[in-house]
C-alpha cells in the first residue's frame, strides 16, 4: 500500500496491516494447506489458483492469504465486501476483469470479504462467472459455508478451512513484528518476556490481528528499549469475553460447553460457560 504521496509518516498503517507477510515463506500458520507438499502451495508455487472459499475465525489469515495467491497467480485484484456491496458493486467488480483481460490479458482475483452476508439472489450474480472463469472467486468467511451459502456455489469453489493459530504460531508471528527493523518495531528493541508472551497468546485465542493489536498498544506505553510487563497487557486488553454468534456455530459450542461441564460434575466450568 502506498503513502499516498504524503510524508507525514513512513507508514500510517497499524501494525497487523504493515506485517501481512509478503510471501509463502512469510506466511505463519495453516500448516494443513501451505507446508510442504501440500496441494495448495504446490498451487500456487505452480502459478496455479482456482476458486475457493476460506472459512475460519477472524485474524487467523484469510485475506492475507487471498493477497498470496493473487500474486502468485499474478492476477489483477478486485475487492468487494458483503457488509457494505451489493449487485451493483459485483456488476463493477465483473466488468473491470473483463476490460482487465481485454487490455491486458490478465485474469482477475475476485475476493469478496464476509461472503455469507450476501443473500441468496446476490450470491447467484456470481455464478456464470466463476463458471466460465471470468473471476477468480475467493470468498471470505466466519460462518459455516454449509449453512450460509447457495450450494450451487459451493460447487463451482472449494473450501478450506482456516484454524485458529496455536500459541506458538502467536509467538512467533510478534517476535517477527518485534524484530522486524523495516514493517516492525525492530527498531525499538523492546522485550517481551515469556511469561508476558503466554499470556497474550492465551488473550488473543489464536487471532494474530488481535495479539498486534495488543502489541502495538502496549508499545505506545513503553520507552524504547523497554520490556513489556503482564499489567501492561492486562491494561490494554481490557474485559474478555467468549465469542458468541447467537444462532452459529460459536453458538452450539457454548451450549455444549455448558452440558459437558454438567455432566462432567464441574459447577466452576458450568457457571462460567453459562455466564
Amino acid at each position: 500500500m502506498a503513502n499516498l504521496g504524503f510524508d507525514f509518516a513512513p507508514d500510517f498503517r497499524p501494525l497487523a496491516a504493515r506485517m501481512r507477510p509478503r510471501d509463502i515463506s512469510e506466511y505463519i500458520g495453516q500448516a494443513h494447506l501451505l507446508g510442504e507438499g501440500q496441494p495448495l502451495r504446490k498451487a500456487l508455487e505452480a502459478n496455479r489458483a482456482h476458486s475457493m472459499f476460506l472459512w475460519g475465525p477472524p485474524g487467523t489469515g484469510k485475506t492475507t492469504l487471498a493477497e498470496l495467491i493473487a500474486h502468485y497467480a499474478n492476477a489483477h485484484v478486485e475487492r468487494i465486501s458483503a457488509v457494505t456491496s451489493g449487485v451493483k458493486e459485483i456488476r463493477a467488480a465483473i466488468e473491470q476483469a473483463k476490460a482487465v483481460a481485454q487490455s491486458r490479458g490478465q485474469r482477475t482475483l475476485l475476493f469478496v470479504d464476509e461472503v455469507h452476508r450476501f443473500n441468496k439472489s446476490q450470491q447467484d450474480a456470481f455464478l456464470p462467472f466463476i463458471e466460465d472463469g471470468t473471476v477468480i472467486f475467493i470468498g471470505a468467511t466466519t460462518e459455516n459455508p454449509s449453512f450460509e451459502l447457495n450450494n450451487a456455489l459451493l460447487s463451482r469453489a472449494r473450501v478450506y478451512l482456516i484454524n485458529r493459530l496455536s500459541s506458538d504460531e502467536i509467538s512467533l508471528i510478534v517476535t517477527q513484528a518485534l524484530t522486524d527493523v523495516e514493517r516492525g518495531l525492530g527498531k525499538r528493541q523492546l522485550t517481551l518476556p515469556s511469561a508476558v508472551a503466554k499470556q497474550l497468546a492465551d488473550i488473543s485465542e489464536g487471532d494474530a490481528r488481535k495479539a498486534l493489536n495488543l502489541i502495538e498498544l502496549m508499545s505506545d506505553l513503553v520507552a524504547d528499549e523497554s520490556a513489556f510487563t503482564t499489567e501492561m497487557l492486562t491494561q490494554v486488553a481490557g474485559h474478555q469475553a467468549a465469542g458468541y454468534d447467537k444462532n452459529g456455530d460459536q453458538f452450539y459450542d457454548l451450549i455444549s460447553a455448558v452440558h459437558k461441564s454438567v455432566r462432567g460434575s464441574a459447577p466452576d466450568a458450568a457457571l462460567y460457560w453459562y455466564c
